[in-house]
């Protein structure tokens, strides 16, 4: 499968890459706890990710293959979200 972003009520938390809708599946069920951290009554949802969103997926895998990372081994990297106050 290709990069997937899953959303949580239509905001990007995460992208993926899942290797097929089971695998998916598997996800969301298993990673509600980490979905839902900041909203737990949130809907999560997912679609393809966008060309900026695989970008970032890409640029993390390289960093993971960098240090020697097998492919089978990473499967995908939080988005950032904005902050109201900026860290010290």
């Amino acid at each position: 499968m290709l990069p997937t972003t899953i959303l949580i009520d239509e905001t990007p938390r995460c992208v993926v890459r899942p290797v097929d809708a089971k695998d998916l599946n598997r996800f969301l069920r298993n990673g509600k706890v980490f979905l839902l951290a900041e909203k737990p009554a949130g809907k999560v949802t997912h679609r393809a990710a966008t060309e900026a969103e695989q970008t970032q997926w890409r640029e993390a895998f390289a960093l993971h293959k960098a240090w020697g990372g097998e492919d089978e081994a990473f499967f995908g990297i939080p988005l950032q979200r904005e902050t109201s106050t900026r860290p010290d």
